[in-house]
């Protein structure tokens, strides 16, 4: 591969999380559906926000959160997301440079809010996002940096993006340069209900115009229309593409080069708040990836990433992670 002047580029929705606990009980009186990612309009978020409990408000979005760990695992990374020129925007670009990712998208000067994500987290660890995307419906081609992406050994883009209709056309455009570069594409399928809402597009998206994927056993069944996970790894092989399909406590299978690796999960003493999970398994094994690791090292990368995202409540690690894989002799 030619040389690169990053590691990874991510494409996302640029979000700031509002994330508070709550119980099943609250979702149920406010029509929340558990475990999902629900878009919501602008009345619809002030109406949640102000039901919340106390809550911590911090930069995410899950390509902004994956670039965020990669970074710190000492990768070079680059970012574009589209945010407003208001107080949560600014928190936003000062958040992802401040982790050092580069972020040069120009802001959205007059229009839509900064996008926000209302994160409820239950008891069970799961999460309930009721997502406003505000600016980030704004990005579109012109956003797209071509030096950055063809300079870009891997442009990851996360399947959130494929809401909004400018966004989807971005997402194109940037998968164009980094192929004509002799670059990677990879993309995350985000969220089952996402699967659904875009099917036929992205399993276009996969068959045809992705190097390397990365979804959870839901996901990936939902892609494929099955409950069994084993016709479903069947059908993602025979792609002869790279695949990390997770499956939460019973560890991650990850396929290269028509071949089938397991890793198991990274223990955790409680898991409390599974938001970034995905986000941070995809920093590790992008990590790995872009240095020409195995792939079972690529996915223990990824595991010791999440397993320290579901530790704590947020989706930005609280640790160091290079110092948290060097303790484990990983690397």
């Amino acid at each position: 591969m030619a040389a690169s002047a990053y590691d990874v580029t991510g494409i996302g929705n640029a979000i700031v999380d509002v994330i508070a606990h709550a119980d099943d009980a609250f979702l149920a009186a406010n029509t929340i559906e558990k475990g999902a990612m629900t878009l919501i309009d602008a009345a619809r978020a002030e109406e949640l926000y102000g039901r919340m409990g106390p809550g911590v408000e911090v930069s995410g979005g899950s390509a902004g959160n994956t670039m965020a760990g990669i970074a710190m695992l000492g990768g070079r990374g680059a970012y574009i997301g589209k945010v407003a020129k208001d107080q949560l925007g600014d928190v936003f670009r000062h958040d992802i440079r401040a982790s050092g990712v580069a972020f040069d998208s120009a802001p959205l000067v007059a229009g839509a809010p900064t996008a926000r994500c209302l994160i409820l987290v239950t008891p069970d660890a799961q999460r309930s996002m009721n997502t406003y995307l505000g600016a980030c419906v704004e990005l579109g081609p012109e956003d797209i940096d071509e030096a950055v992406i063809a300079g870009s050994q891997v442009t990851y883009l996360e399947g959130y993006l494929w809401d909004p209709p400018r966004a989807k056309e971005a997402f194109r455009k940037a998968a164009s340069i980094a192929h004509a570069a002799g670059r990677k594409v990879s993309l995350s399928l985000s969220d089952s209900f996402c699967v659904h809402r875009h099917h036929a597009e992205f399993v276009d998206l996969v068959e045809n115009h992705v190097d390397i994927l990365f979804a959870n056993e839901h996901e990936i069944g939902a892609l494929y229309g099955t409950d069994r996970f084993e016709d479903a790894l069947a059908a993602v092989t025979r792609l002869g593409k790279t695949a990390a399909l997770t499956r939460s406590e019973k560890g991650a299978v990850i396929v290269a080069d028509g071949k089938v690796v397991e890793v198991g999960a990274e223990p955790v003493e409680r898991v409390v708040d599974t938001t970034g999970a995905g986000d941070l398994y995809a920093a590790g094994f992008l990590f790995g990836y872009t240095r020409g690791l195995a792939p079972a090292v690529c996915g223990r990368l990824g595991a010791i990433a999440a397993a320290e995202i579901i530790g704590h409540v947020g989706a930005r690690p609280e640790v160091d992670l290079r110092d948290l894989v060097a303790g484990k002799g990983v690397l």
